[in-house]
């Protein structure tokens, strides 16, 4: 007599177990996968804070006055990323994620020890140099350290990007020139420009 149940004697699954090597291999793929997530995510969150992008130029013509009328006060917003660019929230967004890579990965990794030939100011996001290199130097980051760029993309960042930001950073006479000198005797002093109406807007 034939069984009708064909599921009754099927074989289950065969266990296995991943070698040593392999599972090391998938735990770094797997870190790997994680970081690209977490950097893939901080550009969302910057694209997610620009304006939309500007329509060719002949609906431009056709719809100039809809736009007028639903929303007067709605300004272009700046085609860049560069943070000198922005305002506002996307501003405030992107100095929160620059902090961020400043914080946990410049500093611990290339901040050095603080004297009088390398200051340096813990309020860095107050000075406004400070603020556009560093942000120019993650940047080039986010480029030479992704996979596409090959593997000399890290040694091109040190090279072309970070050795010459932290050269004018931390010149004796850079933008931290007025401000820490010393571990012990922490100083904050934003230096005056010739920029017009700049000691007003640093009040």
């Amino acid at each position: 007599m034939f069984d009708t149940n064909p599921t009754a004697s099927a074989p289950g699954p065969v266990p296995f177990r991943v070698s040593d090597e392999d599972l090391d291999d998938l735990a770094s793929a797997l870190a790997q996968t994680i970081a690209e997530v977490k950097r893939h995510g901080v550009i969302l969150d910057r694209l997610g804070s620009e304006p939309d992008p500007v329509p060719p130029a002949d609906q431009q013509e056709d719809g100039a006055a809809e736009a007028e009328a639903d929303d007067p006060e709605q300004t272009d917003g700046p085609a860049s990323v560069f943070i000198v660019a922005l305002g506002g929230e996307a501003y405030a967004v992107e100095l929160a994620a620059l902090s961020n890579w400043v914080n946990h990965l410049l500093l611990p990794v290339y901040g050095r020890e603080i004297s009088t030939t390398r200051p340096w100011c813990a309020q860095w996001h107050d000075h406004p140099e400070a603020v556009a290199r560093l942000h120019a130097l993650w940047l080039a980051w986010q480029q030479l350290t992704d996979k596409q760029a090959g593997l000399a993309g890290p040694s091109t960042w040190h090279r072309d990007h970070l050795d010459q930001a932290l050269v004018h950073l931390r010149a004796p006479d850079g933008p931290f020139a007025a401000c820490t000198t010393s571990p012990t005797r922490p100083n904050h002093r934003v230096l005056s420009t010739p920029a017009p109406g700049y000691a007003e807007v640093a009040a």
